[in-house]
């Protein structure tokens, strides 16, 4: 006999609902409703998930660490019979400067465009490449310019050591223009011998670096027979400048820029003044577009340069070195302006470059969006050429400088012998 509950508790209520003949629903099972996870026990999840992709990638990562140390012990090795090389050849090469210097400097820079080869050839093994766009500079190669390149990394350097040894005589006949930390690097004793020059960035330096920069291209540019100047006129790179010169921008109602900075002006001023040439009239002498047979004397031409990296992720020296970093094509965008259109005058001169960099600005952002540069003006499409390195001739430069290594080496070793 089944007690009766008693009236308004709480068992009376669920008999009222109860439908007659069913059993009651069976209390909900712990096992199918579990509280959710301990965060200890979620991190502990995570953490096996993050173990077995580890694990997963462990033999490539091993390799590319195995890579990168070969790599850099043959990056060291190269160095030091490279350099030292063309440090020995300059030396004993000296009593021929005295007697033809042009002769000397044009040997000087033929060692001098090998060993940037060398430092291009370290970017090409390991799938950095090189897709040129815009106009061909092959066509003024023998004339004198001046390239205005935008500067996001230190990789922007051996980028333009890659796609420029095809051109010619250009790297051999070439004077950088880069910052004075590049002068304690391996490479800076090379640097100062060839002629490049070193500039100093701040405001308290500013002054006292142009002058110097006037005197370095009376005393350098022509004795040397250089015929082309790499200036990077934003004067630093695109992450450390971008924040000021949008503060300058906004300040002096300049337009905005987010892929490239403002340029400065002093040094592509100094350059101008001292290179170009002058009709008898004042006006700058200088070739023109469409006539690229011009041989006029003093500096001709403009190459506006824009480089840009794929996901907008620069290439610095340290992975151009190593390798570490997966293959990667960079595009390299020119445009040709005859000097005799370029205005000479501060004012219309920083007008000039500046409207050079919105323009860079709105190619790059053309390039990011769509992963090409534009057409130029009256054309449907634009046109890319892959630019590529001779494996010959990059194992015949290495196999010189190596063999050239263990010669001196080897002299060397002979004369401490003799007098030892």
């Amino acid at each position: 006999m089944t007690a009766t509950p008693r009236p308004g508790t709480p068992a009376a209520a669920a008999a009222q609902h109860r439908v007659p003949g069913r059993r009651p629903p069976a209390p909900p099972s712990p096992a199918l409703h579990r509280p959710p996870p301990a965060p200890a026990e979620k991190d502990r999840t995570v953490s096996n998930v993050r173990m077995a992709v580890t694990l997963e990638e462990a033999p490539w990562l091993g390799w590319i660490l195995v890579k990168a140390l070969m790599r850099f012990a043959f990056m060291v090795a190269n160095n030091l019979v490279a350099i030292s090389s063309y440090i020995c050849y300059v030396i004993v090469l000296q009593p021929l400067r005295l007697l033809d210097s042009k002769r000397f400097w044009y040997i000087e820079g033929i060692m001098y465009k090998w060993l940037l080869g060398m430092v291009a050839s370290w970017g090409w093994y390991a799938g950095y490449t090189v897709m040129e766009w815009g106009e061909d500079i092959k066509a003024i190669s023998k004339d004198e310019a001046v390239m205005l390149v935008n500067h996001q990394a230190t990789g922007d350097v051996c980028t333009l050591m890659m796609c420029l040894q095809d051109k010619g005589l250009v790297v051999a006949q070439m004077m950088w223009l880069m910052d004075h930390i590049f002068k304690y690097t391996n490479f800076g004793i090379v640097s100062l011998i060839h002629g490049d020059f070193f500039i100093r960035q701040g405001k308290s330096h500013r002054d006292q670096q142009l002058l110097l920069l006037k005197k370095h291209l009376e005393n350098n540019y022509r004795n040397r027979d250089r015929k082309w100047i790499v200036l990077f006129p934003e004067g630093g790179f695109l992450r450390k400048r971008r924040e000021t010169s949008q503060a300058f921008a906004k300040k002096n109602n300049l337009p905005f820029l987010t892929h490239v900075t403002l340029p400065r002006i002093g040094a592509t001023k100094i350059i101008l003044n001292a290179l170009v040439a002058r009709q008898e009239n004042g006006s700058p002498a200088g070739g023109d577009a469409k006539e690229l047979d011009s041989r006029s004397k003093g500096l001709q031409w403009i190459i506006d340069t824009t480089i840009a990296y794929p996901k907008a992720e620069p290439i610095d020296i340290q992975t151009w070195i190593l390798g570490y970093r997966k293959p990667v094509v960079t595009h390299v965008h020119y445009r040709i302006f005859p000097i005799k259109d370029i205005p000479l005058e501060t004012d219309n001169l920083a007008d000039w470059l500046y409207q050079r960099f919105i323009e860079k600005e709105d190619l790059l952002s053309h390039f990011y969006e769509t992963g090409a540069f534009p057409p130029p003006k009256g054309h449907e499409e634009a046109v890319s050429r892959e630019m590529t390195l001779s494996n010959t001739w990059l194992f015949l430069i290495q196999s010189f400088a190596f063999l050239s290594g263990y010669m001196w080496y080897s002299i060397f070793q002979y004369f401490y012998h003799c007098l030892f």
